[in-house]
């Protein structure tokens, strides 16, 4: 098991570290206090510790105890089943699907998968709780002690990819609630049980990371986790991938402090945030005397503060209990496997582990020994969900260098589907279409400007291939050897001031009958050839 992280990253020595808390106050606005004593020691140095709850909806088409369908934006309790609503009498069955991908996921965070495991009850009342506790496991989960490892953008261009690990203590099972709609006076709430016994995965990260931006970069690549196993859509936005931040201060060598919880946060950039502004609130607070609370606090987007809801409550507040309508989750491997048994009843964990999919970190490694790409480009193509194929077919399809099909793939392609707000699969040039540019390119048919020029063309969908639009707007390069002596002679002719200078010695002025002879040609001449032509001529 890795040891707990606690020496800061560059990242955040710029956020924690004594007077330099620049990058939080822009949350506070205007109320952030120095963390500095007042009598200017540089004793009080404070580092932050932080510790995640994700909650991931697995892609299951029915709920975790009940046949019920699982589709978002259904019709308010059109998704409800007898046991979801709590009517006496009903008894949970579980669903094969969710172990099987609670499983799949333990496997590829390094968990050890216990072969036995027990569902308890966690008694709270919520009005979008019908029965009034959440049928999880807190004592004996499907998955412990894991690990998983992500890395930290940093540096000035954030090309500087700092490797870290956060320990994974356990994974388990659990169902969701169902969800209250206020109206816009406040005065009523209703209850939607759609969402009431989905399957979920909760995955406790231990306090490994110190900063938003840590547990930001470790949400995203967990997302690429279950993204890849396909045991999660991830889609924070609709609610898929939920996350609990714990968040305590302490000056080194010293107790963890008081934690205080953030609760469901739905996006990676606003966890940075919500993170970062609780660690300088709890800074502030202790350093002028006060005291943190355990607390459980919602995270305000618009104002970037988070805000107290309720007293947190402890274990003893939930009651915990074993759930007697659900037997011990009995989980097997190939050499425990029960004869005379259909596979198909039973969750095998070797033949789990086989159908494992490449998972994020290591089709990084393997871009970068296979095309010899940098790391950093590596991050790039495997977090844009269908890029990794976009690039290795480009390759395939060209005679070109990796390295170039990479810079026109994150410059050019990718620069476009950002300010066009596309995903890869919506694009309007396919691979086929950019290898045949690319293609054009390495030959020396067309000129890098004139590639760029197709490439725009090529965007507009308009159904052409790049040949024909080299075509149709005369951008191909001239091969006729001597036409390009001619317009090269002209030049010269043409610039008698700067031929001079070059027979003195001043070669850097070529560049500039280069750039005329470009001009003359609209940009349809090799520069290399152009240059060789010159030289000879001025020899």
């Amino acid at each position: 098991m890795a040891p707990p992280i606690t020496d800061l990253c560059a990242c955040c020595r710029n956020v924690l570290a004594n007077g330099t808390l620049s990058r939080l106050t822009t949350f506070v606005r205007g109320s952030a206090r120095s963390a500095t004593k007042r009598d200017g020691s540089n004793k009080s140095k404070w580092m932050g510790v932080v510790g995640l709850e994700v909650h991931a909806q697995l892609c299951s088409n029915s709920k975790l105890f009940s046949g019920s369908r699982v589709q978002f934006s259904a019709p308010p309790n059109s998704l409800v089943s007898f046991l979801d609503a709590s009517l006496p009498g009903t008894l949970p069955v579980l669903n094969k699907y969710c172990v099987e991908a609670a499983v799949m996921t333990g496997l590829a965070l390094n968990c050890t998968i216990n072969k036995k495991s027990k569902f308890d009850r966690k008694h709270y009342f919520y009005a979008d709780l019908p029965v009034g506790y959440q049928v999880t496991q807190q004592r004996c989960p499907v998955a412990i002690n894991g690990s998983l490892a992500y890395s930290l953008c940093a540096g000035k261009n954030r090309n500087c990819m700092i490797p870290k690990l956060v320990r994974i203590k356990q994974i388990q099972l659990e169902q969701d609630s169902g969800k209250s709609l206020h109206d816009d006076a406040g005065t009523h709430t209703l209850i939607d049980l759609n969402r009431a016994g989905v399957g979920l995965m909760e995955i406790v990260m231990e306090p490994d990371m110190c900063c938003g931006d840590e547990a930001a970069a470790a949400v995203r690549e967990l997302q690429l986790v279950l993204q890849a196993l396909g045991t999660c859509h991830g889609n924070m936005a609709e609610g898929q991938l939920r996350v609990d931040a714990n968040v305590s201060v302490h000056r080194p060598g010293e107790p963890y402090g008081v934690r205080a919880e953030v609760k469901n946060i739905n996006s990676a950039r606003f966890l940075a945030r919500a993170i970062d502004y609780e660690i300088l609130r709890q800074i502030d607070v202790l350093e002028n005397g006060g005291k943190i609370l355990n607390e459980t606090r919602a995270f305000d987007y618009k104002t970037g503060h988070t805000i107290s809801m309720r007293d947190k409550e402890g274990k003893q507040d939930y009651r915990f209990m074993p759930e007697p309508n659900l037997p011990p989750l009995v989980i097997y491997d190939n050499e425990t496997f029960p004869p005379n048994v259909n596979p198909q009843q039973v969750v095998n964990i070797d033949h789990i582990r086989e159908q494992l999919p490449e998972l994020p970190n290591d089709k990084r490694k393997r871009l970068v020994e296979k095309y010899g790409i940098l790391a950093e480009h590596s991050f790039t193509l495997v977090n844009e969900d269908g890029l990794v194929q976009f690039f290795e077919t480009v390759v395939e399809q060209t005679q070109v260098n990796p390295k170039k099909v990479i810079g026109w793939i994150i410059n050019d392609f990718l620069a476009l589907l950002k300010q066009n707000n596309l995903r890869v699969n919506q694009s309007f040039i396919s691979p086929p279409a950019l290898s045949e540019l690319l293609n054009l390119l390495e030959k020396e048919l067309i000129s890098s400007s004139a590639a760029k020029q197709v490439f725009l063309e090529l965007w507009k969908g308009e159904g052409k291939t790049a040949v024909q639009i080299v075509e149709e707007k005369e951008l191909g390069l001239i091969q006729d050897h001597k036409k390009l002596e001619q317009i090269c002679q002209c030049v010269i002719e043409g610039h008698p001031a700067e031929v001079s200078e070059i027979q003195q010695g001043n070669w850097k002025v070529l560049n500039k009958l280069i750039g005329q002879v470009q001009r003359v040609t609209h940009g349809r001449a090799a520069p290399t050839l152009v240059k060789a032509i010159l030289e000879k001529k001025l020899a």
